[in-house]
C-alpha cells in the first residue's frame, strides 16, 4: 500500500495549555491511607449485623418480573460494604443484616449499564448473609513502615511516597502536554487518508480489546453479545479513534522525514537495554533474541519519540496549575 502524502501545517512554535499537577500532605495521607486499607487483616465476626466496611460473604439470585435472569446469581461472593461494586443500593441494603438473615433487595439498573438487557430495568435479589468479616487496620507507625516497606520508620516511608506521587504527577503532566502538542499539530496537517488503512487500524484496536478480554476469560463474541451490539457496530465506534491514530502516525513520520530525525546506535543500545530490563533478561542474550524486523520496530519507534521530543521542545507552554 503506497502512504498518502502529507502536507504538513505548523509544527514548531506551537501553544498548548501545560497543566501542571502537583503533590499536597492530603494525596500522602490518602496514599497511605489505602496502603493501610491494603495491610488490612479480615476478622470473622458473629455477634453483630453488617456495617459499612464489612466484608461479607453472600449467596444471591436476581429476579426482573419474578423471572431469575443470566448473571443474576452467585454463591459465596466477597463483598465489601461501601465498595460501591455492586448496583447502586444493594450493598446499603445489607446493612443491619446478621448470619443466615435472608433478604429482598430491591434495586434498579442505571441507565447507562454495561449489559443493555439490564439497562434500567427494576430487579430483586434474593440475598442471604453467610459470613461477616469486619476489617482490622494496622496502627500507621514505624513497625508499619517496616512491614509493608524497605524504609525502618514512618517518616521515612512517607517521604517516599511523597516522592513517588510527584514522580507521576510530573509524568502526567508531560503526558497530557505532549498529547496536546501533537494532536495540535497533527490537526495542522492535511492527508487523504485511505479507508483500507483506518480498517487495519481498527483490526488492530479489536486484536488488543480481544487479548485484553481473553486475560479476563471472556470471548470478544461473548462479550458483543453481553452488551447487546454487533461487530459491525462495535468497529464503527472505533472508526474516529483509529483514522486520528493513523494521521497522527503519518504526520509524525513526515516531520522526521523533513528533520532527517534518525535514531543513533547509542539509542538503540539504550532502548535494547530498557526492554531487556522489563524481560528481566541480559542485554546480550536478548540481542539474538531480535530479528531484522525487531530492529525496525525499535528504530520507529525512536523515531517518533524523538520527533514528540522535537515538536514539545519547540512549543510554547501555557501554564496552570492544578
Amino acid at each position: 500500500l503506497v502512504k498518502p502524502d502529507v502536507q504538513l501545517g505548523q509544527y514548531k512554535g506551537i501553544e498548548a495549555e501545560r497543566v501542571v499537577y502537583g503533590v499536597n500532605d492530603k494525596d500522602v495521607d490518602e496514599e497511605l491511607e489505602n496502603i493501610r486499607q491494603r495491610n488490612a487483616r479480615l476478622v470473622t465476626v458473629e455477634d453483630r449485623a453488617v456495617e459499612k466496611g464489612d466484608v461479607v460473604t453472600i449467596d444471591y439470585k436476581g429476579f426482573i418480573e419474578g423471572e431469575e435472569f443470566e448473571g443474576g446469581t452467585a454463591e459465596n461472593q466477597n463483598l465489601e460494604i461501601g465498595s460501591n461494586r455492586f448496583v447502586p443500593g444493594f450493598e446499603e441494603q445489607l446493612i443491619g443484616a446478621k448470619i443466615g438473615d435472608q433478604r429482598d433487595v430491591k434495586v434498579t439498573f442505571p441507565e447507562d449499564y454495561f449489559a443493555k438487557e439490564l439497562a434500567g430495568k427494576e430487579a430483586v435479589f434474593e440475598v442471604k448473609v453467610n459470613e461477616i468479616k469486619m476489617k482490622e487496620l494496622p496502627e500507621l507507625d514505624d513497625e508499619f513502615a517496616k512491614d509493608v516497606s524497605e524504609y525502618d520508620t514512618l517518616d521515612e516511608y512517607k517521604k517516599h511516597i511523597r516522592e513517588k506521587l510527584e514522580e507521576n504527577a510530573q509524568s502526567r503532566t508531560n503526558f497530557e502536554y505532549e498529547n496536546k502538542v501533537v494532536e495540535q499539530v497533527t490537526k495542522n496537517a492535511k492527508v487523504d487518508i485511505p479507508e483500507v488503512m483506518v480498517e487495519r487500524q481498527i483490526d488492530i484496536i479489536m486484536r488488543d480489546f480481544s487479548m485484553r478480554l481473553m486475560y479476563q476469560g471472556i470471548t470478544l463474541d461473548k462479550y458483543l453479545e453481553h452488551i447487546g451490539t454487533s461487530m459491525e457496530d462495535f468497529r464503527a465506534q472505533y472508526k474516529d479513534e483509529a483514522y486520528n491514530r493513523v494521521k497522527t502516525q503519518l504526520v509524525l513520520e513526515k516531520i522526521a522525514k523533513v528533520e532527517n530525525i534518525q535514531p543513533s546506535d547509542e539509542d538503540v543500545e539504550e532502548e535494547i537495554k530498557k526492554l531487556a530490563e522489563q524481560y528481566q533478561k541480559d542485554p546480550e542474550e536478548f540481542k539474538k533474541t531480535l530479528q531484522e524486523q525487531d530492529y525496525e520496530h525499535i528504530k520507529d519507534g525512536i523515531r517518533v519519540q524523538k520527533t514528540i521530543d522535537l515538536i514539545v521542545n519547540e512549543s510554547k507552554p501555557i501554564l496552570k496549575g492544578e
